[in-house]
Formats: C-alpha cells, structure tokens, sequence
C-alpha cells in the first residue's frame, strides 16, 4: 500500500463501502465509475484516484464489481478485524454510540462503559455493563479493549486520555472539542460536532 494517502480520501473510503453495500442490497453487481461517481456526487477521476493508492480495482469498458470492491475496501479499512472497544462517559452520547447499531456491522464490539456517577455505574446500556471510572485498569486487563471512545467534557479529556493510554490502548475515538495530548504511537481521531454543525448552519445560511 502506498504511503501518504491524503485524509480526505481516507475519509471517503466509508462512504464509498455504504454506498456499495447499499447497492449490493438493491440487486446491483457491476457498476461503472461514472455511475458510483454520479451516486457518490463526486467526480469518477476522483474515485479512480482513491482508489488506485489501494491497488487496481474494476475492469475496463466494465466497471467495478460491487461485492469485490465492497470486500476490498472493508479490508482496507480494517473492518476484517474485530476491534474491542470501551466508551468513556455514560451520558446522552456515550449512551447513543452504545446503541449504534451500525458499530458490530463494522467489527467494532463495545465490551466495556464508564463514568463517574454512582446512578449508572453497575447498570447497562444495549446490554454492556458500566464500571466505575477508578477501576478502568482492572477492567482494561480482563476485557483487553483496543480502542477507546471520549465522550466526556472537556475539563475531563486530559484525566481520561491519560487513563486510557494507561489501558494500553491502539486508538482513541475523542468527541470532546479539545485534541489530547498522547505518544505518537497511540492514534488519536478527533471528531469536532461543533465543526460539522458550523458547517451545516453555513450551508443553510447561503441559501
């Protein structure tokens, strides 16, 4: 695989494999780039050039199969593995990303919740036992997560990243506003919801 993939390209990458597993779901099995291009609202250069940083993918004068691509692109993406994963903060968020439905489709099984508040701590969301937060080190041990998921505010990021490194964790899924500080070796991806809304109210405003 080639080296300095640009972000945004990663960033299509789940997108191209929904919109492929929809089209699988709907009867379709070979597509041209010019039709998942239009689908897809961009360009079939752009697709092309995605995808040609990953190998070479579709037939010429054919198009692309849809269940090899879709197989292709989740591979690439690392969905052939399961991923464990531990979800700080028990509150509105954590408790919808504990019932994303769409998280075991893409090999990610939430094994463990945690927060601070005596209210919850021994309850269960979507059938996931919540622990007290102190205990975050004994629980890592037993459950052995991979990736850990912030939901907490932002005075509390700091506490939590450090704890979750502790743990030992690969990777840290952050939704508080505020980039934590970890070693380089653990990855770390941000989502900002105020930057997507910011960009939705600016669309709307333009119209």
């Amino acid at each position: 695989m080639k080296k300095n993939i640009p972000p945004a390209t990663i960033r299509r990458l789940p997108i191209y494999l929904q919109t492929l597993r929809e089209l699988y779901l709907r009867g379709v099995r070979i597509i041209s780039s010019a039709e998942l291009g239009d689908i897809l609202e961009i360009t079939p250069e752009q697709l092309r050039k995605d995808l040609t940083f990953f190998g070479n993918f579709g037939r010429k004068g054919i198009g692309y199969n849809v269940e090899e691509l879709s197989e292709s692109i989740e591979k690439i993406l690392g969905l052939k593995n399961q991923w464990r994963v531990a979800i700080v903060g028990a509150g509105h968020l954590g408790t919808a990303l504990a019932n994303y439905e769409i998280f075991p489709e893409l090999g990610f099984e939430t094994v463990a919740i945690f927060d601070i508040d005596e209210r919850v701590i021994g309850s269960e969301i979507n059938g996931v036992k919540v622990y007290d937060f102190e205990k975050i080190n004994s629980v890592a041990k037993r459950k052995n997560f991979d990736i850990g998921i912030v939901a907490v505010p932002p005075e509390n990021v700091r506490e939590v990243c450090d704890a979750l490194v502790d743990a030992e964790v690969k990777g840290i899924w952050n939704f508080a506003p505020v980039k934590p500080e970890v070693p380089p070796e653990i990855i770390v991806v941000n989502e900002n919801l105020s930057v997507g809304l910011g960009a939705l109210s600016f669309r709307l405003a333009q119209q």
